[in-house]
């Protein structure tokens, strides 16, 4: 084994286990563990990595959708898997704007989840799945494959209008996204290091051209901190006044579906491509991990930090033991 292989392996380790070692906020993922189906399903996280194979090499954008999946399924009533749960009224947490036109994932979910029947029935949650498949997106695009914590069950509720109060929006500046986060009990340096996640994906234009491109701050200019060589490579996708425009753009150039540093790179550069990754710049302690990261020569340390952030996050609000439920299927109807 390469010796740079041995030493992210080791730093993830260190990292994993530094996380699980410090004391747990009263709550925070009490019921979670590595491991949790060793004994009741023991192959469940290698039929997710199985399945997950499969879907990204059909489908490479899969896998950041997937990641993007697990985000709003935890920042919403926490890692519940009620991101899933279908709405007659229209009136869940899918069917927020924008979330119910570009978000994507909920039949890989469904696929994923029908493997995991057919070996342990009513035996692996649909939050699980979400946060073992993200796992595997991160992995599938030559990214650390760490360990998470499960032993999650499924939530009952799912609310439109939590979605549309507790996602930060892509606009949103150094000061609120501080806050939403600190709401959720991370910290500055959980957002600096899972705004990383962006180093995979792609973007409607709708969700970043009118902050970015052409109304920054509602006074119908571009936004000045835009890089002035990249901003007409944007311009060149992006209608202008186009509230729906779902062309996509590429949120790492170059690089968009390989889980580096070149995001750090890339919005140290001021080539973010939302208002909410040139925001890492105007605060010290995020400014700082950008720049260490962007001048890195490996990625290691961003591997560690993101597999201990990942903990942190999969830990919000989660239901445990008899709380919640094991569905069958994930988009099951709430009303």
């Amino acid at each position: 084994m390469a010796l740079d292989v041995i030493i992210v392996r080791l730093l993830l380790v260190v990292a994993v286990a530094g996380v699980l070692a410090a004391p747990a906020r009263a709550g925070a993922g009490a019921g979670l563990a590595i491991g949790f189906y060793n004994e009741t399903c023991p192959n469940a996280e290698e039929l997710v990595l199985e399945e997950m194979r499969a879907i990204v090499h059909k489908e490479p954008s899969l896998g950041p959708a997937l990641l993007r999946l697990l985000f709003h399924d935890c920042f919403v009533r926490g890692c519940d898997g009620s991101i899933m749960l279908k709405s007659k009224s229209l009136k869940g947490e899918r069917d927020a704007m924008p979330m119910s036109v570009s978000l994507r994932g909920f039949d890989e979910v469904e696929r994923i989840k029908a493997k995991l029947e057919d070996a342990c029935p009513m035996t692996v949650s649909c939050a699980d799945i979400i946060i073992m498949a993200a796992r595997d997106a991160v992995y599938l695009t030559n990214g650390p494959r760490f360990p998470v914590e499960t032993g999650r069950r499924d939530g009952k509720v799912s609310s439109c209008a939590d979605a549309e109060n507790d996602l930060a929006p892509p606009g949103a500046n150094i000061v609120d996204l501080k806050t939403y986060f600190s709401f959720k009990s991370l910290s500055w340096k959980d957002l600096v290091v899972l705004s990383g996640s962006h180093t995979i994906g792609r973007a409607e234009c709708a969700a970043f051209a009118a902050d970015r491109l052409y109304n920054n701050s509602g006074k119908g200019v571009q936004d000045p901190t835009l890089d002035k060589k990249y901003a007409p490579d944007l311009r060149a996708l992006c209608e202008p006044g186009n509230k729906t425009d779902q062309t996509k753009a590429d949120m790492d150039p170059g690089s968009a579906y390989e889980f580096d540093l070149s995001y750090y790179r890339n919005v140290y550069s001021n080539k973010g491509i939302f208002v909410s990754d040139q925001a890492l710049l105007d605060d010290r302690w995020t400014h700082d991990y950008v720049e260490r990261m962007a001048d890195a020569e490996s990625p290691d340390e961003f591997f560690a930090d993101y597999a201990a952030a990942m903990i942190n996050m999969g830990r919000m609000e989660v239901l445990t033991g008899d709380n919640g439920e094991i569905r069958k299927i994930c988009s099951a109807w709430v009303d």
